[in-house]
């Protein structure tokens, strides 16, 4: 493995530099910023430095490169080759943390932004010049003034309008009158938090080797997430991890997926029909766990759906699990068009990406509700493995009654 370092003034003119170096099969490992040292450096720009790696089994396109063998670092943070330019997500939200009391004073506290935004509105509107009858209808029902401000907060972070309509309907006839803004706010967080559902987790249970199939359509980062998933299987639980793909249709998928195999010390075997996964089956009787990367392909086409469905269906029920891998970016109706494609797959999972990459994840809760499959992991960033994290149901109950 080639392990190589690049700087340059921006993120994009650094992955430049390595693949013009290393060639395009180089995979960016890290990314940071450092900034300027010392008394000039109100004087100096931050660089961004790149690490990248090649497969010593890869033809390299710069031939010193290839003397050049430093030893592998400690810690093994990977990077997709992909580059990230929207205005993120607050990261703190989706960071892995103790799960905080549901008490009544600690959503208060959690919830304060909001609260202090809600009484805010309801002053301003009493100073709009409204009709004295508008005006005393909100002092006799501010708890009525409350609930439409949140709905509006929960709209405006994209969830949609029947759910949010549910979640204030389910509340409201349990709420008392004279019932505080804090009540008000703890019933609908709880409320979330409860539609949002316990997060499923993979698991290794049993002597039988269980198959992990990940499914969805192209690009939303399928190959990357199950790096991040499976290192942290092969370094902190110490388990014996395989990699099948069946991605044959996608550029350079099987070297990405080779590449993150070759670091982690995982074999991994490329499959192109069910006789073939049958093969792999046997081959992998002894192993803890084994993750199975599938063609992102078009949720238009049945043919290829019915592929996939082939290789899932050719293992067991209770020796596999399935994970619909979705990017937080993608349209709502699209994300119902896909959910939609893949319903004939019972059982899956949902995995979300890229929220890194978006300002609100309305559209998290939207299809936790559409489909009723529990959500499962996050992800949220370019390193492999730290940015995933199990979904954490009261963060993202936080996030959407608070917004940015």
């Amino acid at each position: 493995m080639i392990i190589k370092k690049f700087q340059a003034s921006t993120e994009t003119e650094a992955i430049m530099l390595a693949k013009e170096e290393l060639g395009k099969d180089a995979i960016v490992m890290n990314i940071k910023t450092i900034s300027p040292k010392g008394i000039y450096r109100m004087f100096r720009k931050p660089v961004v430095e790149i690490t990248a790696a090649l497969d010593e089994n890869i033809t390299y396109k710069n031939d010193k490169v290839k003397s050049q063998s430093p030893a592998m670092p400690q810690r093994k943070q990977i990077l997709p080759d992909i580059i990230y330019d929207d205005e993120p997500v607050n990261r703190q939200m989706f960071q892995p943390g103790n799960i905080s009391s549901s008490a009544p004073s600690a959503i208060e506290a959690k919830l304060n932004d909001l609260q202090n935004l809600i009484e805010k509105q309801m002053n301003e509107k009493e100073k709009q010049g409204l009709e004295k009858d508008d005006v005393k209808s909100v002092e006799a029902n501010k708890n009525l003034a409350c609930i439409q401000l949140i709905y509006n907060q929960l709209v405006n972070n994209e969830v949609d309008e029947k759910y949010a309509n549910q979640i204030i309907g389910e509340i409201e006839g349990n709420l008392k009158k004279d019932a505080s803004m804090d009540n008000i706010l703890a019933s609908i967080y709880q409320k979330i938090i409860l539609k949002l559902g316990q997060p499923k987790m993979i698991e290794i249970i049993g002597k039988t080797p269980k198959f992990v199939f990940f499914i969805g359509p192209t690009g939303v980062g399928k190959t990357t997430t199950i790096a991040k998933i499976a290192s942290k299987f092969k370094m902190t639980e110490k388990a014996k991890v395989a990699f099948l793909t069946a991605d044959t249709y996608r550029v350079a998928a099987v070297d990405q997926l080779r590449t993150y195999a070759n670091i982690l010390g995982i074999p991994l075997k490329v499959i192109y029909s069910e006789d073939e996964m049958l093969q792999a089956k046997e081959e992998f009787a002894d192993y803890d766990i084994v993750f199975v990367d599938t063609a992102g392909r078009s949720h238009r086409s049945k043919e290829q759906r019915d592929d996939i469905e082939v290789l899932i269906n050719s293992i067991p029920e209770d020796e596999r699990e399935i994970y619909l891998v979705l990017s937080a970016t993608t349209k709502y109706r699209d994300l119902i068009k896909i959910t939609e494609a893949y319903s004939e797959i019972l059982n899956y999972n949902l995995i979300f990406t890229k929220l890194d990459e978006t300002s609100t994840i309305g559209n998290l809760f939207n299809i936790r509700m559409l489909t009723d499959a529990p959500l499962s992991y996050a992800t949220f960033g370019q390193n492999v493995p730290d940015d995933i994290t199990r979904v954490d149901a009261q963060n993202i109950a936080k996030q959407l009654l608070r917004g940015q």
